[in-house]
């Protein structure tokens, strides 16, 4: 037999061996040390090698460091790193011409490793010490990047042939897939904590509620025992704070809040939440009589009337409650959820600081907000929702830049509803980003019909809410709709509120660009009322700033308005963006704001929002 046919059947023995290890159910589901350990012993046993090793570049990259060592002399003793977990270092500075080697050629085959000039620096005080003559090393990657090395040490002088390299670098390559997975589960784990804990507080979110709720009334219709109370907490006026000190006492207070709920000890505690801005939930199981949890909603404004020390200044905080019970109250988990919801917004009606007990006053309020929010469902399912236009104009007031799209509801038995009466509704239950597919649709659909006519419509404004921002499809879902009316991308402008932009700016920013990749202009909405840096908006892909009508109301003649709005045009001028004055009701206001340099002018002293008929008819018939 040749020596080529030969190195063939040991190369396919190798692999073959690699195989049946690495793709074994047993293997998969090792911790990665044992993985280590399975693979270094299956090299020294396959090549008759002395010591195996896995070896680990920091980020700084100046040395390596053993992760796991096999070695056939010592099978008892295999990990690398000491009681200490110092680990086992080589430095680039003793070794620069193997980090070279190893960078450059990737993979070193060594037959003489006390000589060759890669290796020769090892043999001071090791290569020697352990009777190593030879070295096989392969690279380890994490990603694109070079992460690692394989290391076989063989006691005798030997030419390295190819299926001992090989297998080497499979055995490396498998190691880097390792990498790869172990990534990609951090990296999974990280993003499952995001969307089911509060970054500022730690606490479960809503999603976690919702499925803790779920779990435990499974488990008392399956018990035929059993009952839960929920507590809905909301901080009461925490935006005076946040107008007064800031958005950063504000977090402050309501992290201090959290930490003093997560510490109250309490019979039947078993889950808290933060659920908003400023509300949290507590869970209780089976202590749920009324006298009980009187008791509990004593302690708790106890709790949180304890004043709150921030900035310099000792802040008193109170909150209103409302309790709703399972299976008293209510007979399904979501209706538990607004049944406490209800009830708090009572307590807050009557005055805020106290607590309110779900019962049938309330409940008939509750069920007028749920047969609403069903009838919303089902006009998001039908695609019923319309969408009015109110144009933007340009620096004359009399042509018409583009218009901005915002939706409006008929409802069968209520008649024209506008977003302050459904939108709430929309954001409780869910629904927004399932909302804004539906406006979009339909603006499509009516660019099409235009088109269709003829007609050549300007830049149409759609508003994104905090929950499509956060969504990584967005982008994919505005092309698919796009593309199922075949109008551009290009046809769009997305405007977005600054406290939108607040939530996990890594998605946020990554949605954004490929927005406007797709070719849609981004604005900042209500500019000057939420809490986004200036970091933060420069770093975005905007070209548009839209001043807060609150800001217009008062000009020429507030001074404070008039410096706020100066400021703003300022900074929309420093970044490259064009500036739209939202409000502009009097002729007043349209001379001031054209005098000061606003780019765009929008609100009732044109016109207000108006059916798409009637848009066309007014701006853009023959």
């Amino acid at each position: 037999m040749s020596p080529a046919m030969r190195d063939s059947e040991v190369l396919v023995t190798h692999h073959k061996a690699l195989m049946e290890l690495s793709h074994n159910i047993g293997f998969i589901e090792m911790a990665r040390p044992r993985k280590l350990a399975a693979l270094t012993e299956l090299c020294t046993r396959l090549l008759g090698v002395k010591r195996a090793s896995v070896w680990v570049f920091p980020p700084e990259r100046d040395r390596i460091t053993c992760e796991w060592l096999h070695d056939e002399a010592q099978p008892g003793s295999n990990s690398c790193v000491p009681q200490d977990d110092s680990g086992v270092n080589l430095f680039r500075s003793d070794h620069p011409e193997y980090f070279r080697a190893i960078t450059a050629e990737r993979v070193i085959a060594v037959d003489d490793a006390q000589n060759d000039p890669r290796t020769r620096s090892f043999d001071r005080g090791y290569l020697s010490v352990q009777n190593i003559h030879a070295m096989l090393d392969a690279p380890i990657f994490d990603g694109e990047h070079l992460s690692g090395v394989i290391c076989l040490e063989s006691h005798k002088c030997r030419e390295w042939s190819v299926p001992d390299i090989s297998l080497a670098v499979a055995i490396a390559d498998t190691v880097s897939l390792m990498n790869t997975h172990e990534a990609w589960l951090r990296s999974k784990r990280a993003l499952d904590y995001v969307k089911r804990y509060d970054s500022l507080t730690g606490l479960a979110n809503m999603d976690s509620l919702r499925d803790r709720i779920g779990h435990l009334v499974h488990k008392i219709r399956r018990r035929g025992s059993g009952s839960l109370a929920l507590l809905w907490i909301d901080v009461d006026r925490l935006k005076v704070i946040n107008d007064g000190l800031g958005p950063q006492a504000g977090d402050q207070v309501i992290a201090d809040i959290g930490q003093r709920l997560k510490e109250i000890q309490l019979a039947g505690k078993d889950f808290l939440a933060r659920i908003g801005g400023d509300e949290f939930a507590m869970v209780i199981r089976n202590y749920t009589l009324p006298g009980f949890l009187e008791e509990v909603t004593r302690e708790i404004q106890s709790r949180i009337r304890q004043p709150i020390r921030v900035s310099e200044q000792s802040l008193n905080v109170s909150a209103s409650m409302g309790i709703c019970h399972y299976p008293g109250d209510c007979q399904e988990p979501e209706e538990l959820l607004r049944g406490a919801e209800a009830a708090m917004y009572h307590a807050k009606r009557q005055g805020r600081n106290r607590s309110t007990l779900f019962d049938s006053e309330i409940q008939m309020t509750a069920r007028s907000r749920f047969a609403l929010e069903s009838d919303l469902r089902e006009a998001l399912q039908s695609g019923s929702l319309d969408v009015f236009y109110q144009p933007i104009m340009d620096s004359t007031g009399r042509a018409v830049e583009s218009m901005e799209a915002l939706v409006r509801w008929q409802h069968r038995e209520r008649g024209w509803l506008s977003p302050i009466e459904f939108l709430d509704v929309a954001r409780n239950a869910g629904l927004m980003y399932q909302l804004g597919a539906c406006v979009l649709k339909r603006v499509c659909a009516n660019w099409r019909e235009a088109r269709e006519r003829g007609i050549h419509l300007p830049t149409i404004s759609v508003n994104l809410s905090a929950e499509q921002v956060l969504v990584p499809e967005l982008p994919e879902l505005v092309q698919q709709i796009c593309r199922d009316q075949q109008m551009p991308v290009s046809a769009l402008q997305f405007e977005v509120t600054e406290d939108s932009i607040q939530g996990d700016f890594g998605v946020i920013g990554k949605v954004l660009e490929q927005l406007v990749a797709a070719g849609a202009e981004l604005a900042i909405d209500d500019f000057g009322t939420g809490y986004s840096s200036l970091s933060r908006l420069k770093s975005l892909p905007f070209s548009r700033i839209k001043i807060d009508r609150s800001f217009i109301k008062g000009l020429p003649d507030d001074e404070n308005d008039c410096a706020i709005t100066l400021s703003i045009i300022g900074l929309a001028g420093g970044l490259g963006l064009s500036v739209v004055a939202e409000g502009v009701e009097t002729e007043a206001h349209e001379t001031w704001l054209f005098e000061k340099g606003c780019d765009y002018l929008q609100g009732y002293r044109y016109s207000r929002p108006q059916p798409f008929s009637d848009i066309i008819q007014r701006y853009f018939a023959g």
